[in-house]
């Protein structure tokens, strides 16, 4: 009995390590879209059998983070136009309240925190490094949105950044960012100011302009 819960344990460590590796992975842009993924490969990857790699990918498909066709094989999503901006309809909708909820506790500790942040994703720019400022971006719009208090909302926002992954690293290409995100400034003034109209205009132009591009 000690054993088969031992190993049960051991299955579920081993899925949880594949699912957080891969979802970290996918949400950085890390994996292009349209990238095949296999259980044989994962397994290889991450050293483990294909049961926990199997059912990292069941909660990944779930999540909208990889695509399963009638045949099984699995990639990241390649979006159509419509989804794209869907999902950055949803990213207005869900970021601009989190923002809203997250100002009447944007003391300074919080402000100099982002502006930390914002500066390492100038760094990341002027090392031409993707998956370093789809990541640093991230923890920007992380770190305000959990002063909202609000972890429902926030992980529905973490589902919408985790699908548009892949995308956002493609859009990076496009755009071949050359300073940080100019709203990341506004978002930054309008906390120092109070000024709540003012942080959701920035936000919602931050989370939706980029995307425009890919749409256009």
């Amino acid at each position: 009995m000690m054993a088969q819960i031992r190993s049960s344990e051991h299955t579920t460590s081993a899925h949880d390590r594949v699912y957080r590796g891969l979802r970290t992975r996918i949400m950085h842009g890390e994996i292009l879209p349209g990238h095949p993924l296999t259980l044989r490969g994962l397994g290889q990857e991450y050293e483990v059998s294909m049961t926990p790699a199997r059912e990292a990918i069941r909660r990944l498909v779930a999540e909208g983070a990889l695509t399963m066709s009638a045949s099984g094989r699995v990639s990241t999503p390649e979006l159509t136009n419509d989804r794209i901006e869907e999902l950055a309809a949803l990213r207005a909708l869900i970021e601009v309240e989190l923002a809203s909820r997250a100002l009447p506790r944007a003391h300074m500790a919080l402000i100099e925190r982002l502006q930390t942040i914002n500066n390492s994703i100038a760094e990341r720019v002027a090392q031409r490094d993707a998956v370093g400022y789809i990541s640093a971006n991230l923890d920007f719009h992380r770190a305000l949105y959990l002063r909202a208090q609000a972890p429902a909302m926030l992980a529905m926002a973490e589902t919408v950044w985790l699908q548009l992954g892949p995308t956002m690293r493609a859009l990076y290409g496009r755009l071949r960012q050359a300073e940080p995100p100019q709203f990341h400034r506004l978002i930054l003034a309008a906390l120092k100011a109070g000024d709540e109209p003012g942080l959701r205009l920035a936000v919602r132009s931050d989370v939706t302009q980029g995307l425009r591009h890919l749409t256009a």
